[in-house]
């Protein structure tokens, strides 16, 4: 976007992301075919590598605890923050 003012970038990203937003499965699914198939498709097509979601994503939060807890799991070694989540689920009763 040479030349573009950053007013006009704005516009143009929100108009992209409103057609993104309006996209079909159907029409998505045809355009990934159709980039799959093209020889010039650049390689960000490719399966995403890695581990797969899980059904029970965990839950990223801010928790204060006392330092001397923390250091008790960590001394542990590695592994402490599952650790720490078997014994939360324990006093809670979940397991």
């Amino acid at each position: 976007m040479i030349g573009t003012s950053e007013p006009s970038k704005v516009s143009l990203l929100k108009r992209a992301k409103a057609a993104l937003d309006e996209m079909t499965a159907e029409e998505d699914a045809a355009i990934t075919a159709a980039a799959r198939t093209d020889p010039d498709a650049q390689p960000n097509l490719v399966a995403k590598r890695g581990r797969p979601r899980s059904e029970h994503a965990k839950v990223a939060i801010l928790l204060r605890l006392d330092p001397d807890i923390v250091e008790s799991f960590k001394k542990s070694g590695s592994g402490w923050q599952t650790r720490m989540n078997a014994a939360l689920r324990k006093a809670a009763d979940l397991d």
